[in-house]
């Protein structure tokens, strides 16, 4: 038996912490209890900061790790999109691929225990099998034009083999409205849905939402520009000609794990269609990517008070600086003071470790599971969060 103790625990069996608390745990870091020590200054093991569970990043794009510094901020959707299209394959093999396995060790050392990652190819898939933590892979398919559907899913289907002799977990899922054809976004939903899994990018852009509601917009023009079929114009906040096309699959309700990546464009009328329609919803807030593209950030108050599951990613080295879960909380405690340490720890582990379906194991500071211990560093003096916080892994 082994025991740590800290300033504050964050167990997440509560948003309060443990003021003072310790953990106990085994050779395997499973846990065996939890308590407040009798004296701080005896024990052996005693840090300034938080422990808290390992991390569960949402969303990543761990494959565009070699893109990091490469791309202009503030472009928006299209500029964005245009940036991908002329540098997502500048650097060789080999060197995309250095990337990912040292972000992938990056990820795991700052105390991320699972991750919810997105694949265009097979490229990440060696990193993921050899790393100690769990990856669920979203295989991500494009096409926006409906003859290439049979084709595209035929490409993705294969990749998914090719996963499964890595002996990942891994299904097609659908990108956005904007880079598929009606036909395509209801049959890579399906797969996903049948996997019991689907992450999906929602409402991220004005731009996005433009399209669908009168068929105007950068995005709109962009799409055109590059001779590309543009979904069809709703008057409707997009999620809900992706809901339209989730009901071709199977009738709602939707009991499989949804993911809803972003939402910064989200509105109450579609907050209410989503929590009516999906049982197992959650949405992967991405701040700091949002900021990069954008220059803005998701109804946060809105979703709190919809009590919506809320889950925290990191995106891409495309559209961040870094990979780093701490600062994504930091910027949204920055942003929205009122929230507590300990809601947006639940956010990043809790809500998380539930999406993936590996809650049993992870997300809790708990007797009998495995989570991983985490610390952070750099609090200020109230214990939040501060511009220096930053996490490494203890187990």
């Amino acid at each position: 038996m082994k025991r740590i103790a800290a300033q504050y625990v964050y167990t997440l069996e509560s948003e309060e912490p443990v003021v003072n608390g310790f953990v106990e745990y085994d050779d395997d870091g499973r846990i065996i209890r939890t308590g407040v020590c009798d004296d701080p200054s005896g024990e052996e093991v005693c840090y300034r900061g938080a422990i808290v569970p390992g991390f569960v990043n949402t969303h990543c794009h761990i494959e565009l790790s070699h893109l990091r510094g490469k791309f202009a901020r503030k472009t928006g959707m299209a500029g964005f999109i245009d940036q991908i299209n002329a540098m997502r394959d500048t650097s060789d093999r080999d060197s995309r691929m250095a990337c990912i396995r040292k972000w992938m060790d990056i990820l795991w050392n700052q105390g991320v225990s699972a991750m919810g990652d997105i694949s265009n190819g097979e490229e990440s898939f060696p990193a993921k099998a050899a790393s100690p933590m769990y990856t669920r892979t979203f295989l991500e398919v494009f096409g926006s034009e409906p003859g290439d559907c049979t084709g595209v899913m035929e490409s993705v289907r294969k990749l998914q083999e090719t996963a499964g002799k890595y002996g990942l977990d891994a299904a097609p899922t659908p990108h956005s409205c904007y880079t598929m054809s009606p036909e395509l976004l209801t049959a890579s939903a399906a797969e996903a849905l049948k996997a019991g899994y689907l992450s999906y990018h929602s409402q991220e852009s004005p731009e996005e939402e433009q399209m669908l509601l009168s068929g105007t917009g950068a995005l709109y023009e962009n799409r055109r520009r590059l001779g590309m079929s543009t979904p069809p114009v709703t008057g409707k906040p997009s999620v809900f000609y992706f809901l339209d096309r989730l009901e071709k699959v199977h009738h709602a309700p939707f009991r499989e794990h949804i993911l809803l990546v972003h939402e910064v464009c989200l509105t109450e009328e579609a907050a209410d269609a989503v929590l009516d329609k999906f049982e197992n919803v959650y949405v992967a807030l991405c701040p700091l990517s949002n900021i990069f593209i954008h220059d803005t950030l998701p109804p946060v108050e809105l979703m709190r008070r919809k009590n919506m599951r809320i889950t925290i990613g990191t995106d891409s080295l495309s559209s961040n600086t870094t990979l780093d879960i701490v600062k994504e909380m930091h910027c949204l405690q920055s942003s929205f003071p009122d929230i507590s340490l300990g809601e947006i720890l639940t956010w990043a582990c809790t809500n998380g470790a539930a999406f993936l379906g590996k809650d049993r194991e992870l997300g809790t500071i708990a007797a009998g599971k495995r989570p991983g211990i985490v610390l952070i560093e750099g609090l200020d003096a109230d214990g939040r969060l501060t511009g220096k916080s930053h996490s490494r892994r203890i187990i």
